[in-house]
């Protein structure tokens, strides 16, 4: 190992030993599932708003998002549009109305739960339905995490003289490394760990993505334009590169990336634990803000580095594009690679705040829905979250070997988790905030739908041996939201009116202060 490699390696132990203790120091405060799932609902406006988006915005905003952009110009922007706009609906219409009905319907710990108290399921069908699909697709994307840490530590300590055999060992001892410590401050600490250390995670990720595009793009413009600069790293067509408008077919694929906030499990919790509306109003502005900043910033990143990087990259290696774009500025002496290495624990912090994001999330619901919901309804508090760590444990372990292929995509892992959370979870968690008609058996069958569509349309062979999606570039998002939505309508409409305790409680949301 070279010495700037170790120089780098003392900035992300240093930082990952800080997480830890963090997870230790919080783990002080939990005497209850409560504590330990929501943090007691006590969260502030910053924290709130910091832990939402940086648990949102994980590795692929650091390296799968910049990586498309690299490859296909800002035509692939259109995915920050939507996801922009699906987090400022997300924010001010969701959140504050979540918060008040979770609270109210039995003071519901996590969504699944919020559902069955919603609706009434004294048999925990949708209980258990939802909580076996956050355990599948968040495995999913806690893999995508994992891949991610393993990707960082590959590309910046493993010997390229060497070839694929010497990235591979590296990429899965930082697979190891980065599974460990996201597990140990996750399983220690719990809510309250996660959202602080996404606190300190996110302002690390808003210095370091907004430092680095402003610095190689005045590197790069100091005697040449930035149109030159593409041309001469070989973009034959630099105005078609720079062109935002492409298929329709793409941008309503990449624009459906904000239907996938309304269904996405991790972020929605947060809103259930802000400490009151008054947090919530904060929250909203500080995090649109955060989330106009880092999206523009990480697209920037895309295209400038085309321009930037001495070395060129290929499909298999553009998700490494911030992380050598950070290594060639801040090279030669030990103090600038020290701060290159800083920088660099900006996309770890983007990694990590999202994995333990995904594994809390699914501990809540394998504890609090699956083994209470099911297996054992009177279950202690101790036993219940002693579950719910193993829960922990278990999804990390599957993560890992998920993870384990080095050519895995992260933005591909990610897509797929976030089509299924979206289509399965988005129409149910609108219609049962805002539509009094709508029933336990449509939501049940809307959620199946959403979740069965997004499997089908990217995994099963439908056309001449190729995927709906293959055939068809769009996004399974689009077509599983629609479909699951207009499937609990119809079925919500055809079945039984709810009772009148259930449309009582739906009416009295808006006259609560909570």
């Amino acid at each position: 190992m070279t010495t700037n490699n170790i120089i780098v390696l003392c900035a992300f132990i240093a930082y990952m030993i800080i997480m830890i203790v963090i997870g230790f120091v919080c783990s002080k405060g939990n005497k209850n599932n409560e504590d330990y799932f929501l943090g007691g609902r006590n969260l502030g406006s910053w924290t709130a708003a910091m832990s939402a988006q940086a648990s949102d915005m994980s590795g692929w905003l650091l390296m799968g998002l910049p990586g498309a952009v690299y490859l296909a110009g800002t035509g692939e922007a259109w995915i920050a549009v939507g996801l922009l706009i699906g987090t400022i609906l997300n924010w001010y219409i969701v959140s504050a109305r979540l918060r008040k009905y979770t609270i109210v319907a039995g003071n519901s710990l996590t969504i699944p739960s919020f559902f069955k108290n919603r609706y009434r399921d004294h048999k925990n069908i949708i209980k258990i339905v939802s909580a076996s699909i956050i355990a599948v697709f968040f495995t999913v994307y806690t893999a995508s995490a994992f891949s991610s840490g393993a990707k960082l530590f590959a590309t910046l300590f493993s010997d390229s003289a060497s070839g694929d055999e010497n990235y591979n060992r590296v990429y899965v001892i930082g697979l190891i490394v980065a599974a460990v410590v996201i597990l140990v401050y996750t399983f220690m600490g719990g809510f309250k760990a996660v959202c602080t250390t996404d606190l300190i995670q996110g302002l690390m990720m808003i210095v370091a993505i907004l430092s680095v595009p402003v610095l190689a793009y005045a590197i790069l413009t100091f005697d040449t334009s930035f149109s030159s600069a593409l041309a001469a790293k070989g973009v034959e067509q630099p105005a078609q590169f720079l062109n935002f408008f492409v298929s329709a077919v793409s941008i309503i694929s990449n624009l459906a990336w904000g239907l996938g906030y309304f269904g996405m499990p991790h972020i929605l919790v947060r809103f259930m634990a802000v400490k009151s509306n008054e947090e919530i109003k904060k929250s909203r502005k500080i995090a649109v803000v955060w989330v106009i900043i880092s999206l523009t910033a990480s697209c920037l990143i895309g295209l400038i580095a085309r321009g930037y990087l001495t070395a060129q990259l290929d499909d298999a290696t553009s998700e490494s594009v911030f992380i050598r774009t950070i290594q060639q500025i801040f090279s030669g002496n030990g103090v600038l690679i020290f701060i290159g290495g800083i920088f660099l624990c900006g996309i770890l912090a983007a990694i990590m705040s999202t994995a333990d994001s995904q594994l809390l999330v699914t501990a809540s619901a394998v504890s609090e829905d699956l083994y209470k919901g099911a297996v054992k309804k009177n279950a202690s508090e101790k036993s219940s979250l002693l579950v719910g760590k193993i829960a922990v444990a278990v999804v990390a372990v599957i993560a890992f070997f998920i993870a384990l292929n080095p050519k895995s995509s992260i933005m591909g892992l990610v897509s797929d988790a976030w089509a299924g959370f979206g289509s399965a979870f988005g129409p149910v968690v609108l219609l049962a905030l805002f539509w009094k008609r709508s029933t336990l058996s449509g939501a049940i069958s809307g959620m199946a739908t959403g979740a069965l569509t997004v499997i089908i349309w990217d995994y099963i062979p439908l056309v001449n041996g190729q995927t709906l999606y293959a055939a068809t570039n769009l996004y399974s998002l689009v077509v599983g939201f629609g479909l699951a939505l207009i499937v609990n309508v119809i079925v919500s409409l055809l079945s039984k009116k709810p009772s009148k305790e259930i449309m009582d409680e739906f009416d009295s949301i808006k006259n609560i202060e909570v």
